[in-house]
Formats: structure tokens, C-alpha cells, sequence
């Protein structure tokens, strides 16, 4: 029996209609995922991002050295929006993200046994730990990067820390950085260039094209040029050279940072809580993992 909440969230997350909705998931036997296959298969629905799914509450921020060659991201998470906005956690996020370009962690687990930089005679860990005890909510540093290299790297924050982008460039100017990380924050590209794109990735795009073209009545080697040519179009969505600019749709990014003599080298974008289907079953666990060590 499919329920009404069921319905009611595909229709969320893809955008199809009520009955589409109540149609695929009787035919998947309530298969979110396979119900979305399906829609998208009928030419109903796009592919729907599993990041819609975000139910943590936190903070993302940046911090990237004055001379922009090294740079920082991090989400740090909190169970309501109330103490994201507190001044004492928003501290402490900054700090965390200093102490990461400044002492070069591999990983959360390196970064907590660190010695704080803003409380010396203390780990991260021990400072994390004394926060969740005074502002009385579990906390979580979640995932960082780090980026040092030749390039120039930029940042940018946007929703007041619900999204971070870090990003680096060979060539160019801070403006033009700048605006590829808009680029980022917008468009959410999911890799730099095609080459980058998983084969089983485009295979499986390729197929759901495949399929589409064929519920629209035309004949399999007629299907199979059409695929090619809608290929492209998925390329567009998911690879930032390939994407419009924002500010200037007519052309492509790759175009763009060419024109100035530059190249995107890396980028990483995060969005607070993205991936975290649930905070009862997902949050406490990770919480529970950095204060136990």
C-alpha cells in the first residue's frame, strides 16, 4: 500500500505530478529511487539530487590566507538552526577552519587530535567537546578540504553558511575566481570536465536516454542518435566547463576562463547537511563516533 507521505515526497523531489507519482511507486512497490528511474524514463521528471534529502542543521564556512595560495572549507553540524546562528559555534567553525589551512590535518580524525590553535592548552576534540557541553547541543565536524597549491585559490559562502565553494585557478584574477565560485554555488556541477564523469555514470544516463527516446515512439537506430545528441545537454548539467555562465548564459565557463587566460584547476563545493537522509539515525552516530575517539 503506497502512502500519501510517500507520494507527497517523490512529488517533492521530482516535481511530477500526484498520480505519476502514485503510479510509478505502485509499480516499484514503493522503490524511491526506481520510482524516480521510471519518471525520468516517461520524460516525466529530471534526475532528482540526493542532496535534496538535507535534514542537519550547522554551519559551512571558509578561510583562505591573504596571499590566496591555500584555502580552506568545512561543515561543521549542529542538531537545530537556532545554534548555527549562535556567535560562540560560528567562532568556533572559523577557528576550526583556520586551524585546518594552517596545520594541514588528512583527515577529521587527525584534526581533532590536533592541538587547538585557539586553545592551546587543548585538542580540538577536548574543545568540541566543552562546546557541546556549554551551548548544550551535540556538535560534529563533519568534512573538510584543503587546497594549497601554485594557483590562486577563492572562496565564497552563500545563505549565510548554508553553502561553501572553494575553488582554484591557474591564470586569472581574485574577480574572475569570484565568479566561478558563483558559478559553483548556482549550478552545483557535480565534476570539472567530462573526462572526469565515471563511465558506468554516462552509460547509465545513456541508457534512461535510450529509454526515453523509445517511450517517444521512435524506432531503436533513431533512439540511438538521439542519445547522442541529448548526451551533451547531460554534460551541460553536471561538468563546470561545460555549464552556462550564470551572469552570461551565451557562453560556456570553459570559454570564459580561457578568454582569460586561466584554468579551473579544482573545486570542491558543500552544502550543510547534504547526504544526511536523517539526523535521529545519522547525527547521534556521528556524534557519538569523535566523542568516544
Amino acid at each position: 500500500m503506497i502512502s500519501a507521505e510517500q507520494v507527497k515526497k517523490l512529488r517533492e523531489r521530482t516535481g511530477a505530478g500526484m498520480m505519476d507519482c502514485k503510479k510509478v511507486l505502485t509499480e516499484t512497490n514503493g522503490d524511491e529511487e526506481k520510482a524516480i528511474e521510471l519518471l525520468r524514463e516517461r520524460g516525466i521528471a529530471k534526475a532528482a539530487k540526493k542532496s535534496d534529502r538535507i535534514a542537519a542543521e550547522g554551519l559551512v564556512t571558509t578561510y583562505v590566507t591573504e596571499d590566496h595560495k591555500i584555502g580552506a572549507v568545512v561543515e561543521v553540524n549542529a542538531e537545530t538552526d537556532f545554534v548555527a546562528k549562535n556567535e560562540e559555534f560560528r567562532a568556533f567553525v572559523r577557528d576550526v577552519a583556520k586551524q585546518i589551512v594552517d596545520k594541514a590535518p588528512a583527515t577529521v580524525e587527525e584534526l581533532l587530535a590536533q592541538k587547538s590553535e585557539a586553545e592551546p592548552d587543548k585538542t580540538v576534540q577536548e574543545v568540541l567537546t566543552n562546546k557541546i557541553a556549554t551551548i548544550g547541543e551535540n556538535m560534529s565536524i563533519r568534512r573538510f578540504e584543503r587546497f594549497e597549491g601554485t594557483g590562486l585559490v577563492e572562496s565564497y559562502i552563500h545563505g549565510d553558511g548554508k553553502i561553501g565553494v572553494l575553488v582554484e585557478i591557474d591564470g586569472g584574477d581574485s574577480t574572475l575566481a569570484k565568479d566561478i565560485c558563483l558559478q559553483i554555488a548556482a549550478a552545483r556541477p557535480e565534476f570539472l570536465s567530462r573526462e572526469d564523469v565515471p563511465e558506468d555514470r554516462v552509460a547509465h544516463e545513456m541508457q534512461i536516454l535510450k529509454a526515453q527516446a523509445v517511450n517517444e515512439g521512435k524506432p531503436e537506430a533513431v533512439a540511438e542518435k538521439i542519445v547522442q545528441g541529448r548526451i551533451g545537454k547531460f554534460y551541460g548539467e553536471i561538468c563546470l566547463v561545460e555549464q552556462e555562465f550564470v551572469k552570461d548564459p551565451s557562453q560556456k565557463v570553459g570559454k570564459l576562463v580561457e578568454s582569460k587566460g586561466a584554468k579551473i584547476l579544482r573545486f570542491v563545493r558543500f552544502e550543510k547537511g547534504e547526504g544526511l537522509q536523517k539526523r535521529e539515525e545519522n547525527f547521534a552516530e556521528e556524534v557519538a563516533k569523535q566523542i568516544n575517539g
